[in-house]
């Protein structure tokens, strides 16, 4: 009974730190254009992560309870080591105000615990394929972005103009766009990270997948409300100037790869995705001397040692509670 306490309340850390880091920067775009208050950025996130994660996370929770390892790897114990190893990761980041990636924290962590069993246990195509996305979805999302801040903006503009009545008229559609893409975002974000939070513990049989993606989301949800305002503020307004347009782009680009990966049951990185967009626009907009800003570095150093931490937190426990 106290077991199964101490990985309900690891679950709902890490939830609540997922919520804080990646969810949060979900709307980093549209507050940095000033479009959304930190308050609305932030409940905005909570509504929709969790119908995201209810509806659509199902997959990638999956993957992380039953793909990476063997089946019956991960007990009760090893699922509570896994997740907090990642949660103590993601919470140090959101100290520092980094969006580092929670998916990659929270599969380190795991495999991790298949290191600590024996590499006959880790799915080694699973996990290559999920790197795999790593690397490409934040190049992607550069790129798309990039093209459309560089190639399109210009356009765009001038087709509102010629459409539109009054700039008034511009506004509120532009409003009203930013509103939908936020809201797609936050959606694909609790689908694809709930099961950072719950993953194991679905894997050692402690809950359902639905009851899993409902505690998932709402832990996120709450995590967003509580602590994403820091991570806003790095992802909105360190890294560059966002316009309302600009700021569409970002999001739309980044709710779709992360959709499109949670059908798949791929758990990817939203923070890193988002901030990739965010750095893409900036060098369309200002020169590619962006991506060699202060912000820019910290970043791209935490995403390479988000998982490789995260993994020899968990192995370094499991071997604790080996000797205890």
């Amino acid at each position: 009974m106290i077991i199964q306490l101490v990985a309900y309340l690891v679950a709902v850390f890490m939830g609540l730190n997922i919520g804080g880091n990646n969810a949060a920067a979900a709307m980093g775009a549209a507050y940095g254009a000033k479009v959304r208050t930190k308050y609305q950025a932030v409940l905005l996130i909570g509504v929709f992560s969790l119908i995201g994660a209810v509806l659509g996370g199902g997959e990638v929770i999956k993957t992380l309870g039953n793909g990476i390892l063997a089946p019956g790897t991960i007990l009760l114990t090893g699922a509570i080591v896994a997740v907090g190893a990642s949660g103590i990761t993601v919470f140090l980041a959101n100290l520092l105000r980094i969006p580092i990636s929670t998916s990659q924290a929270a599969v380190g962590s795991v495999v991790g615990i298949g290191v600590f069993y024996g590499s006959s246990t880790i799915n080694l195509p699973l996990l290559g394929y999920i790197v795999s996305w790593w690397v490409v979805t934040p190049i992607l999302a550069w790129l798309l972005a990039y093209i459309l801040g560089k190639y399109f903006y210009t356009d765009i503009l001038l087709w509102l103009a010629d459409h539109s009545k009054s700039e008034v008229s511009i506004k509120k559609l532009l409003n009203l766009m930013l509103t939908i893409s936020g809201c797609y975002v936050a959606y694909s974000a609790g689908a694809n990270n709930a099961a950072n939070a719950v993953g194991p513990f679905v894997g050692a049989g402690l809950i359902d997948p639905l009851w899993g993606s409902v505690l998932g989301g709402i832990t996120i949800g709450f995590g967003a409300l509580i602590m994403g305002g820091r991570v806003l503020d790095t992802v909105g307004k360190e890294i560059t100037e966002l316009c309302i347009i600009r700021a569409t782009f970002v999001e739309f680009t980044a709710a779709i790869i992360v959709h499109v990966a949670s059908i798949l049951g791929v758990p990817v990185s939203l923070g890193e995705i988002v901030a990739a967009g965010v750095i893409g626009i900036g060098c369309a907009n200002s020169g590619m001397h962006i991506v060699r800003g202060e912000v820019v570095k910290k970043i791209l150093i935490a995403w390479i040692i988000s998982p490789l931490l995260a993994g020899a937190v968990a192995l370094s426990l499991m071997n604790l509670i080996q000797v205890f």
